[in-house]
C-alpha cells in the first residue's frame, strides 16, 4: 500500500476542503498518513505509480470543475501520464436539483484518472446538498470503507 495517501482539493467555496479534512481525520485515525493538497498549483507530475489519491471535489454552474482544479485536469489531458500504477477514490460533492449535471466535476475526474489507466478503489460517493446530510458527516465512514478496499486491492 502507498506510504501516504493524497486528498486532492478541487473547490470553490471551500467545503470539499472541509470534506478532505474529515477524511484526512478519518484515515489518520485509522494509523494512515493523508495530506491534503488543494489542486490550486498542481500537475499531473504530483500523481506517481503505486500511490493512492482521493479526489475531493465540489461541482458548479452548469456541472463544472472549480476554477482551482480545471487547470489540474487540462494539465493532465495534456501530458496523459501513465498512472496504470495509480489508485484513487472520489468523494464528489453536488446538487441532485441539477440532475442533469448531478456531482459532474467528480466525474470528470473519474474519467480522467480512468483514461490514463488509474483504478478507482470503490464506489464514487455522491454527496447530494439538497439531502439536509452534511458531507462531513458522511466522509470518515466512507474513507475508513475505501481505506479497506484499498488494503484489499
Amino acid at each position: 500500500m502507498a506510504d501516504q495517501i493524497k486528498i486532492l482539493v478541487s473547490t470553490m467555496t471551500g467545503t470539499a476542503e472541509l470534506v478532505a479534512e474529515e477524511i484526512a481525520d478519518a484515515l489518520s485515525a485509522k494509523g494512515e498518513v493523508a495530506e491534503i493538497l488543494l489542486m490550486d498549483d498542481l500537475d499531473a507530475n504530483i500523481l506517481n505509480n503505486g500511490s493512492a489519491y482521493i479526489i475531493c471535489t465540489s461541482t458548479y454552474g452548469q456541472g463544472d470543475i472549480p476554477d482551482n482544479g480545471q487547470a489540474f485536469i487540462d494539465h493532465l489531458s495534456l501530458a496523459s501520464p501513465d498512472l496504470s500504477g495509480v489508485k484513487y477514490g472520489v468523494f464528489a460533492l453536488g446538487d441532485l436539483t441539477y440532475n442533469q449535471t448531478f456531482c459532474n466535476a467528480g466525474n470528470l475526474f473519474d474519467e480522467a484518472f480512468n483514461k490514463y489507466g488509474a483504478v478507482r478503489i470503490g464506489e464514487i460517493l455522491r454527496h447530494d446538498a439538497s439531502s439536509g446530510e452534511l458531507p462531513e458527516d458522511q466522509a470518515g465512514e466512507w474513507a475508513e470503507e475505501w481505506l479497506e478496499l484499498l488494503k484489499a486491492a
